[in-house]
């Protein structure tokens, strides 16, 4: 799940001067992820772009964007899970401050889960949740977030800590490091630490 929200921040949170970006994901799992955003039409405030990303375990996703230029988006994506089945997931993201010290987000995502597993008859459910993603100067922030997924009756946290190890106008190199934790009458996970170094490229 930490993941899925990181790549979910990842692929909402573009530049919105620039219509095209690449991101390749390594998480401190051994896992990756690849995602693309590519402009299809703009203004002068509001951008339409088409999302792609391919992880290592196989997951492919691909969707639409909407950015706006005060900061706030929308996206749609439809994601296929080797083993499992398919995903729907709509998001949102509000700015809530940005300015030339502080910039903090509002994120928020629900995902319909679709298992298409044969042996084990599971229907639909959904998984909803967001998070506040916080920087610094563009060089330092932190990311809060939380999932809910009430068939399972789980509950996922992280907690994330971020900073940018190189900037350009056109790339740049990310570290995000943290802890998640997943609860549920089932069960309970201790905070288990994790971590993500991006490659983004901006055009």
């Amino acid at each position: 799940m930490l993941s899925l929200l990181i790549t979910l921040v990842l692929m909402c949170a573009g530049v919105y001067s620039q219509h095209n970006a690449a991101s390749l994901s390594i998480n401190s799992d051994g896992s990756s992820v690849m995602t693309g955003k590519f402009g299809l039409a703009h203004n002068d405030k509001n951008a339409i772009s088409a999302l792609i990303s391919k992880s290592s375990t196989g997951v492919m996703s691909k969707g639409l964007a909407l950015d706006n230029a005060n900061g706030h988006g929308l996206s749609l994506q439809h994601a296929s899970v080797p083993g499992f089945g398919t995903q729907l997931t709509g998001a949102g993201k509000l700015n809530l401050i940005n300015n030339a010290n502080h910039h903090l987000d509002a994120n928020a995502f629900v995902t319909k889960n679709m298992p298409n597993i044969p042996e084990v008859k599971v229907p639909n459910f959904n998984t909803f949740g967001g998070n506040l993603d916080y920087m610094f100067k563009d060089k330092v922030g932190a990311t809060l977030g939380a999932a809910r997924t009430p068939f399972l009756e789980r509950t996922d946290l992280s907690a994330m800590g971020k900073l940018n190890l190189f900037h350009t106008p056109t790339s740049s190199i990310d570290l995000n490091a943290g802890f998640s934790k997943s609860m549920s009458p089932h069960f309970n996970t201790n905070w288990q630490p994790s971590g993500v170094l991006s490659f983004n490229k901006f055009w």
